[in-house]
């Protein structure tokens, strides 16, 4: 029924597709406009107004390799980088 679109963003001129899925998507919950931005450019404009997270760098106290958090570590607990801290929660 539908078929995938070439659209043009009119931010950054790239073209991006607007998948058959998406269009039914669109369709579902009424939207009678296509989107005129790519993904990046959606996802830029919408992160424009939130502040941008700090992120700590420290050493994994498992592995020892580097770690970034969004909190600032502290001696008194050890601290995973992502890897790490996902096998230790599949455990």
């Amino acid at each position: 029924m539908y078929e995938d679109k070439i659209l043009k963003c009119k931010d950054c001129g790239e073209e991006f597709v607007f998948t058959a899925g998406e269009q039914e998507f669109y369709a579902e919950r009424g939207f009678q406009n296509e989107p005129q931005r790519c993904k990046a450019c959606r996802d830029k404009r919408k992160n424009a107004g939130k502040p941008q997270k700090e992120l700590f760098t420290t050493t994994c106290a498992r592995c020892g390799g580097e770690a970034k958090v969004p909190f600032q570590p502290s001696n008194d607990r050890p601290v995973y980088c992502s890897e790490c801290f996902a096998a230790m929660k599949q455990q």
